[in-house]
């Protein structure tokens, strides 16, 4: 459970963070980034990184930012 807003004022929306999702597969990582892309916004679309054979950035329709990365690339 995590919360930013204690109420009073106008919300402002979430910021200054992302929520991370790290999967063992590609697949899996395609998966879940599609559907929290689905109605929102993508920043950095889901795209192989030095770090995982898939990395993308995107603001679900509810205003939450995520980082999905999927099928880690070790040395």
């Amino acid at each position: 459970m995590a919360s930013d807003w204690a109420g009073g004022g106008a919300y402002e929306g979430m910021k200054g963070f992302s929520v991370t999702l790290d999967y063992e597969s590609e697949q899996e990582a395609e998966r879940i980034f599609a559907g929290l892309a689905d109605g929102g916004h993508v920043l950095v679309p889901l795209q192989p990184s030095f770090f995982a054979k898939a990395f993308g950035m995107v603001i679900d329709r509810f205003g939450t930012p995520w980082m999905v990365s999927g099928g880690a690339i070790t040395a």
